[in-house]
């Protein structure tokens, strides 16, 4: 792919005035199969798979985005010695305060604030941040983490890292030429049991891999439909006009990890399947009845299909199951199985469970591989993050690991190409469906480089010295 047709395909899908002015655009990847290939076919122009960026003794953060995923990190961080926030961003000024009371709180000094629809690139272009840590609508996700690396700094972004194939060759790109670290901030890789079966998968215990499967099943209906749970109604308006798996990543990406995805085996291709959608637009029709002017411009709307199945084969001839589901009233599920020659676990339905038979270890039994195999992240700081908290602790558990890598020069577990790889199964699953569930190619992100990557280090050697302010109990 040329870099003339490249930049064509930005403007096109990213939407060029829209994005200048911090408005989201819901545009559509533009790209063919050939020009994802061709440009596949290339080499990288420098390998950030296992990267040890320069250390950082104090790592200065900016986060754009103080809304429910934004505050929630400014408080974690805070609990963080060696990560100072000093800038804090968003659109709607009224934010930032309570941000600025969760710094004050606990004696630290008020971050620079930026606002407006232009704050972020101040932010970014400013000479005293080190991390721009990404908080806001998707279709930001991408133009906010280039930017960030343009202007050297490291990127942090909420999931999906990226909407469209372009997008995530940006990243790459960007990440590769720059050497600055782009991760994805996916948590449910830093989850209690989906770390205990990345480490007894890694020493052998459920043989070799065959099988996994991942979701995303949330019943979001109400909270997606609801006049101030997201800002101008963003995530609706993601739901109305795409069609696939919209948020892949939570399932996905601890049991890549498991399966050595990009260090070791490569995604090859996929197909995808959705339903009819049975709920969007008569939700819609019932929120118009009232609230005409709020929600009339919702119905009719071609909403995504309620339930969507995707299905991916690895070079290896391994199989991963992903879906996405969040309307159906059903109890939540991230499905985490891994299936191997020698056993199974799976989390949901809870309770967690393990198996090397035809029945489910007895729990004194599961217990027992808590005690021998539990990673060393969460016999440091495990029993600290359930205090902070976020998702049981996992969300500390990921802020603290990138912060002392950061510290300390290590790689990071979560690299540009697991974010990308994991985001792009969005916009690949809408193309399988478009094309009645036809197979659809994989990019290799890596460029050949999954072939001698090594597997994320699950010890904190050269690290691992970050520490935590007090804790208080609740």
């Amino acid at each position: 792919m040329t870099s003339n047709r490249r930049s064509f395909l930005r403007n096109v899908t990213l939407g060029t005035g829209a994005i200048a002015a911090g408005l989201p655009v819901l545009g559509k990847d533009l790209s063919t199969d050939e020009d994802v290939l061709s440009f596949a076919a290339g080499k990288a122009r420098f390998n950030m798979c296992g990267y040890a960026a320069p250390k950082i003794d104090k790592v200065r953060i900016g986060i754009i985005g103080l809304g429910n995923r934004g505050s929630g990190a400014v408080g974690r961080l805070s609990f963080i010695e060696s990560a100072e926030i000093v800038a804090l961003c968003d659109n709607r000024p009224e934010r930032i305060p309570l941000a600025q009371k969760t710094l004050t709180d606990k004696g630290l000094l008020k971050a620079k604030e930026y606002t407006g629809e232009e704050g972020w690139k101040a932010l970014c272009e400013s000479g005293d941040i080190d991390l721009v840590y990404i908080c806001t609508p998707w279709q930001l996700h991408t133009p906010m983490a280039v930017y960030a690396m343009k202007n050297g700094k490291h990127a942090a972004s909420e999931v999906p890292i990226a909407v469209t194939v372009d997008e995530c060759w940006q990243l790459v790109e960007t990440s590769e030429k720059t050497k600055k670290h782009c991760m994805m901030l996916e948590n449910t890789c830093y989850d209690f049991f989906e770390l205990l079966t990345l480490n007894m998968a890694r020493n052998g215990l459920f043989g070799e891999l065959i099988h996994a499967e991942g979701a995303y099943i949330h019943d979001l209906l109400d909270s997606n439909f609801g006049k101030t749970s997201y800002s101008r109604m963003w995530r609706l308006r993601e739901n109305e006009s795409r069609n696939g798996n919209l948020y892949p990543t939570h399932g996905l990406g601890p049991i890549a990890q498991c399966l050595d995805i990009n260090r070791g085996d490569k995604m090859d291709h996929m197909v995808s399947m959705s339903s009819n959608d049975f709920m969007m637009n008569a939700t819609a029709r019932e929120k118009a009845v009232e609230d005409p002017s709020l929600y009339n411009q919702f119905v009719g709307k071609p909403y995504r299909g309620n339930m969507n199945t995707s299905i991916i084969r690895t070079y290896k001839g391994k199989t991963i199951m992903l879906q996405h589901d969040v309307t159906s009233p059903r109890p939540y599920s991230r499905l985490h199985l891994i299936s191997g020659t020698k056993g199974v676990a799976q989390k949901y339905p809870e309770p967690e469970r393990i198996a090397f038979g035809h029945e489910w270890i007895k729990p004194e039994e599961l217990t027992a591989l808590y005690d021998k195999y539990t990673p060393e992240i969460v016999r440091h700081v495990g029993d600290i993050a359930k205090k902070v908290g976020g998702h049981g602790g996992m969300d500390f558990m990921m802020d603290w690991r990138l912060i002392d890598c950061l510290r300390n020069g290590l790689p990071l577990d979560q690299d540009v190409y697991d974010g990308v790889l994991w985001s792009v199964i969005g916009p690949l699953s809408e193309k399988s469906v478009a094309k009645n569930s036809k197979t659809v190619d994989v990019p290799d992100f890596s460029r050949g480089n999954w072939q001698t990557n090594k597997p994320v280090n699950l010890t904190l050697e050269g690290g691992g010295n970050t520490t935590v302010r007090e804790v208080k109990k609740g």
